[in-house]
C-alpha cells in the first residue's frame, strides 16, 4: 500500500479557517454598549443581581477575617452551622443571617476544633457536611 507524500494533518485549510471563526467570534461578545451612555464597557463590569433565595446566604467571609481561604471557608461554615442551630432551637423560619456576626464563628472556634495546627484547626469539608444537614433540618422542619 503507498502512503502519500504530503503529511497528513488533522485538518486541512478550510476546517482550520473555521476552526479560528469560530473561535474569534466569542470574543467580540466580551465588549457590550452600555444601555444608558452607549459606551462600551468590559464584561466583567456586569453586575448579576442576587436571587431572592441567596438573601439569606452567608456570604463569602472578608479577606482579612483570616490569612487563607482554608480558614475563611472553615468560619464561613461555622457561622452558617450557628445559625441552622438558632433556627432549630428558636424554631424560626425567618433568615436570622443579620443576627449573626463573623466574630461570632471565630469565638466558637474550639468547640469546632480537631487540630492544635493553626493553619488547619478544623476540617472544612466535616464542616460543610454539619452545615448542610443542619440546614436540611431547617428547611424541613419550615416545611411543615
Amino acid at each position: 500500500m503507498r502512503r502519500s507524500k504530503r503529511t497528513p494533518s488533522r485538518f486541512d485549510l478550510m476546517e482550520a479557517g473555521l476552526l479560528s471563526l469560530s473561535l474569534a467570534l466569542p470574543l467580540g461578545f466580551l465588549v457590550l454598549p452600555d444601555a444608558v451612555s452607549g459606551q462600551d464597557r468590559p464584561f466583567t463590569s456586569m453586575e448579576i443581581a442576587r436571587d431572592d433565595a441567596d438573601a439569606c446566604r452567608v456570604p463569602k467571609p472578608p479577606t482579612g477575617l483570616a490569612e487563607t481561604a482554608y480558614l475563611r471557608n472553615g468560619y464561613r461554615a461555622i457561622l452558617r452551622i450557628l445559625i441552622a442551630e438558632e433556627a432549630l432551637a428558636t424554631e424560626n423560619c425567618d433568615c436570622l443571617l443579620d443576627q449573626f456576626t463573623w466574630d461570632q464563628a471565630l469565638d466558637a472556634l474550639p468547640r469546632f476544633k480537631t487540630s492544635d495546627n493553626p493553619r488547619l484547626p478544623f476540617k472544612v469539608l466535616d464542616l460543610y457536611a454539619q452545615a448542610d444537614a443542619l440546614e436540611a433540618q431547617v428547611t424541613e422542619a419550615c416545611a411543615e
